[in-house]
């Protein structure tokens, strides 16, 4: 049940927001498509137009905008860094098992020692080792076209498709703000405002759960100040049911 509840908190977004998703999807593999296409034709050869991990970095951009792992260097980052070590795995390992495995084991080293944690990454060194010998033909050239080619359009495109919405701030070192208080019950010193968490609380408390959390500290923010302001306009139903009062006898 436990589990069931965490899928309902992660899917509590609009009807609107599932097809705003879908139609940045829709352009942004367009865009690599179109663009891939037009690549090959001005070079004159049967190159690769694009890679299927570019479907799984549409979603992260256009589904989840304010994760970490959708921003730009995370995607820019993710996807070179495991398209050099996926080329070097199939390049100087005889056997494709192993040169697969350790392409992609490598690659979530690279990224976690980079900052550049971004899951297609992996499917883009798999690729490099597993994709065939027309992409084994292209060597190093793998890293500049396809993968380079597809990822600066696909983020052109998620940063122009999303700059409309307010709600979608992509990338989110564009739109820091300073940090809000939320509105609470006044303390004993007479306060009625409730600051948000320090940075360094933050920091200290993702360090002890010791695993990747894909949320921005904006939106862990936000979360807070969201939930502290309901929780001050409800009212507590939690306590103790209080019991009739009897009537004395006359």
């Amino acid at each position: 049940m436990r589990g069931w509840s965490g899928l309902k908190i992660a899917y509590t977004v609009s009807e609107r927001e599932h097809w705003v998703s879908a139609a940045g999807g829709l352009l942004g593999l367009l865009a690599v498509l179109w663009a891939g296409n037009f690549w090959v034709a001005e070079h004159g050869n049967a190159g690769v137009l694009t890679i299927a991990s570019m479907g799984a970095s549409a979603v992260l951009l256009f589904a989840a905008p304010h994760g970490a792992m959708s921003q730009p260097w995370s995607v820019f980052g993710g996807h070179l860094v495991s398209a050099l070590i996926g080329v070097t795995c199939a390049r100087w390992l005889p056997d494709p098992m192993l040169a697969a495995s350790l392409a992609v084991a490598l690659s979530i080293a690279a990224m976690y020692s980079l900052r550049c944690l971004h899951p297609p990454g992996g499917a883009t060194a798999l690729n490099a080792v597993l994709g065939g010998e027309a992409l084994h033909a292209l060597g190093y050239g793998y890293v500049l076209s396809p993968v380079l080619l597809n990822v600066v359009v696909l983020l052109i495109v998620a940063v122009a498709f999303n700059y409309p919405f307010a709600w979608r701030r992509y990338p989110q070192a564009w739109w820091r703000q300073p940090a809000v208080c939320a509105p609470a019950a006044a303390d004993s010193a007479g306060s009625e405002e409730k600051c948000m968490i320090p940075h360094s609380d933050l920091v200290y408390a993702l360090s002890q759960i010791d695993t990747f959390v894909d949320v921005s500290e904006e939106d862990l923010q936000k979360i807070y100040a969201l939930a502290l302001g309901h929780q001050h306009s409800t009212p507590d139903t939690t306590g103790p049911i209080p019991e009739p009062a009897v009537e004395s006898a006359r």
